[in-house]
């Protein structure tokens, strides 16, 4: 069962600039999906209209079963919402914050638990909030998002500013959410972050989402590089005629890219052991989630609009290009 729908959806602001311009797709209960982008892609657009913070100007959303907006009174309970800036007043203590959101939430949870659950309890729960470091304002951020036992959770950045240590601890606490049955809707610029984390992912540009499904399919759609170094004496016409083209750099460095990495990296292995041919630095992999950004980043505006990824996306059309990628690897 879909706990999020999302079926043509566009946001229309004034002048007429269209930020979100006919997206589609679908959140599984007790999924984790990701929706990505370049900056000014829709991600926020499209979001706020998920949260019922504004009403769309076409097309139609559901959040558990009910329409966001109209229907926010059945919706806003049963749903947490980490926003990037949480904006709490900065004389309250860590404990005061959550005790004041809680008095505002139905069936809230106690405030020892939640604070525990995000790493925040013992000595940091008396710490006012102009104390905290940037990584801690994140966690309380995410604990007055659970505040309220929520069925569905956004989280908008959640790991930003975040050290190594507290943003693993995060993943997991996601994870968790998961395994007991919230389903979670995140947006990040973190890529290792969305790799880890998502169960299928999106990516938008100008408003329009280019690529979608899990991040095995969507890192699929692009080849995969094999890379080595050319012995003395030998030229890339000298390699099996059965590979791809290979690109070779002045330091004699090789690259071929295919799409079927596993048969031509057997055919290189075997020509080499059978011409008793040894190749440096021989690197293989698959293409990466960031590869996939970049790619779609620079594409020009023409093709913006090709093609349809898996998981049921609604493929991406005609449009102007969006602004440029910002990619963080952690």
């Amino acid at each position: 069962m879909d706990a999020i729908e999302v079926d043509g959806l566009k946001r229309r602001y004034a002048k007429g600039f269209e930020a979100v311009r006919g997206v589609s797709f679908s959140v599984r209960e007790g999924e984790i999906f990701a929706l990505l982008g370049t900056n000014g892609a829709g991600k926020t657009s499209t979001v706020e209209l998920l949260e019922g913070l504004a009403r769309p100007s076409g097309g139609k959303v559901k959040v558990l079963g009910f329409d966001p907006y109209s229907e926010r009174t059945a919706v806003r309970p049963r749903t947490g919402v980490m926003l990037q800036e949480g904006g709490f007043p900065s004389e309250l203590t860590v404990t005061e914050t959550i005790r004041m959101w809680a008095g505002c939430t139905s069936d809230a949870r106690p405030i020892r638990e939640v604070l525990a659950q995000v790493g925040l309890s013992d000595r940091r729960a008396n710490v006012r909030v102009k104390q905290l470091s940037g990584g801690e304002r994140r966690r309380l951020d995410l604990a007055m998002a659970l505040v309220g036992h929520p069925e569905v959770l956004f989280l908008d950045e959640p790991t930003t500013g975040m050290d190594p240590e507290g943003r693993r601890d995060t993943w997991e606490l996601v994870r968790e959410l998961r395994r007991a049955g919230t389903t979670v809707l995140l947006t990040t610029h973190y890529l290792e972050e969305a790799e880890e984390l998502a169960d299928r992912l999106a990516i938008m540009r100008s408003g329009r989402i280019v690529t979608a499904g899990t991040p095995e399919q969507v890192v699929a759609e692009r080849p995969s590089s094999i890379r080595f170094t050319l012995p003395a004496g030998l030229a890339p016409h000298h390699l099996p005629p059965t590979l791809p083209p290979a690109a070779v750099n002045e330091g004699g460095r090789v690259e071929i890219r295919t799409p079927r990495l596993q048969d031509a990296l057997t055919d290189l292995l075997l020509w080499a052991r059978q011409s008793g041919v040894e190749l440096p630095g021989l690197h293989a992999r698959t293409a990466t989630l960031e590869e996939v950004f970049l790619e779609i980043a620079q594409r020009p505006e023409e093709e913006t609009g090709e093609g349809q990824g898996p998981g049921g996306a609604a493929p991406s059309q005609d449009g102007p290009a969006g602004g440029e990628m910002e990619v963080e690897r952690v």
